[in-house]
């Protein structure tokens, strides 16, 4: 091994992962300190885990997907690995008929010009896969406080399948991204990007920046969705998930120069591989839908997804509730992208 790799040492204790990194090397963690340690799964049964860490307290706000698509709920805790101790509130559920009456799906929390505010999709129960995006409003200073309210539903100005919302801010501007399929369905979904004039609104143009095109995005179904915003090395990058959503979901990236024009198509490239896939030999099945957030030493970026132990499902990927919540550090490599998964070591 050359003196320049890293070496990477794991060792699993119980469900803890003893991660110990030494060296100098191409991929760089931005580890405040030598040993960290992440207690996972830090969240059951709980997909496309979305965690905010609270300037202020350093404290964590968990939220996810109900296995029953039923409810949205909220948890907090100032240890990462105490969020699977935490109580959870539930602060909406599902109406009893029409919109937001069944699949409530992938829901996310953002702090937006003060106020917070939950994106999420949901269907109609006469027609659960009419899937489209809501948002709820917070003005309390603490989301687990206050009243939630209905704030209605966001329109992309497409009127077809829509989920995963999510938004960021750069350069002044807040930007919404989201997957919606196109008009002539040929394929369940893209990922697309526009500009904010609200934080419940867009206004045009609405741009597909990247669409299920290669081999590992279009197994089983044709998905480019879940996407998650990471702003480092002087680029924008974006993940997010493809394909269907067993063994076979995966991350890719896309990435934008941090000067570039973002509601240009051209401003943004793929990875034509994914970055991180299923791993048999670790129990890793299925992973994806992922966000980004600080470790408890406001320093170190960690990734946030789900996954599940096992491949033979228990049911079907929508019935079978074991896509657990996750953490992994990031760490970064000489030209400034994120390494997931090293050959050798998970």
């Amino acid at each position: 091994m050359k003196k320049s790799q890293k070496h990477t040492f794991i060792q699993k204790i119980g469900t803890f992962i003893t991660l110990t990194f030494c060296c100098s090397a191409s991929a760089e963690p931005n580890l405040s300190e030598t040993v960290t340690l992440i207690d996972n799964p830090i969240v059951l049964q709980r997909a496309d885990p979305w965690l905010v860490r609270h300037e202020k307290s350093g404290c964590y706000t968990f939220i996810g997907t109900s296995p029953r698509f039923d409810e949205i709920e909220l948890r907090q805790a100032c240890r990462l690995n105490d969020l699977k101790l935490a109580t959870p509130k539930v602060i909406w559920k599902k109406k009893a008929a029409g919109p937001m009456s069944v699949n409530i799906w992938a829901p996310e929390l953002h702090e937006v010009n003060g106020d917070w505010y939950i994106y999420f999709a949901a269907g109609d129960i006469d027609k659960p896969f009419s899937i489209r995006m809501y948002a709820l409003k917070n003005v309390h200073a603490d989301p687990m406080l206050g009243e939630w309210q209905e704030v209605g539903k966001i329109d992309t100005h497409l009127d077809s399948f829509s989920l995963d919302a999510t938004t960021f801010e750069h350069r002044g501007k807040r930007y919404l991204v989201w997957a919606q399929q196109d008009e002539d369905r040929t394929y369940n979904s893209a990922l697309w990007i526009a500009e904010m004039d609200s934080p419940t609104s867009i206004k045009l143009p609405v741009v597909a920046i990247t669409e299920p095109t290669f081999d590992w995005e279009t197994r089983g179904y044709k998905v480019n969705e879940g996407a998650a915003v990471i702003i480092r090395n002087n680029k924008v990058m974006m993940t997010y998930s493809a394909s269907a959503t067993d063994d076979r979901y995966a991350m890719g990236l896309i990435w934008a120069d941090i000067d570039a024009d973002l509601l240009q198509a051209n401003s943004w490239q793929k990875r034509r591989e994914p970055i991180f896939t299923t791993n048999e030999n670790v129990g890793r099945f299925g992973p994806g839908h992922n966000s980004f957030v600080k470790a408890e030493d406001g320093e170190t970026d960690l990734m946030i997804y789900h996954s599940r132990d096992y491949k033979a499902l228990q049911g079907t990927p929508l019935t079978d509730p074991n896509r657990h919540a996750r953490a992994r550090i990031i760490y970064w490599d000489a030209e400034g992208f994120p390494v997931l998964q090293p050959s050798k070591a998970d």
